[in-house]
């Protein structure tokens, strides 16, 4: 057993520490997902050079859509993930619960290269009917990293 006083000063220190702990991976996540957008701006940029950044404007509307040119009923994201970007989203085949897409309901989300390179080569072609521009990226993980 922790004396009285004892306890008085370590559990507010473990407290902070776990605290710290948390904003130190939320910065790492952010400094990931910030990489990944600097990587699109340079795409994008070479792309077009009258490029002039990222707009969550345009992203919520390439979300929400709806457009011409997908599979089926997923003429949007929203399709599957919900027009609510923080909320759990249903495959729209399998039923499978699909994460938030949110930044603020799911932190890691647009963190990991290889797994948002994954997502947007396989979803855009179903969604969009085509691939998406490195603009069309970033303006979609702005959206959603506000979100």
């Amino acid at each position: 057993m922790i004396p009285h006083a004892l306890r008085r000063i370590l559990l507010p220190t473990v407290a902070l520490l776990a605290v710290g702990a948390g904003v130190a991976y939320a910065a790492g996540e952010g400094a990931a997902r910030s990489a990944i957008l600097d990587g699109y701006a340079a795409q994008a940029k070479a792309e077009a050079p009258s490029f002039a950044g990222f707009s969550a404007d345009r992203g919520r509307a390439l979300y929400l859509g709806p457009h011409a040119g997908g599979k089926g009923d997923a003429n949007a994201c929203a399709a599957c993930h919900t027009p609510n970007p923080a909320a759990t989203g249903r495959h729209a085949k399998t039923g499978r619960a699909i994460e938030p897409m949110a930044v603020s309901a799911n932190p890691r989300r647009f963190t990991d290269r290889a797994e948002v390179e994954k997502r947007f080569d396989r979803d855009c072609p179903n969604v969009l009917g085509r691939a998406c521009t490195a603009a069309e990226k970033g303006d979609f993980i702005t959206y959603l990293a506000g979100q």
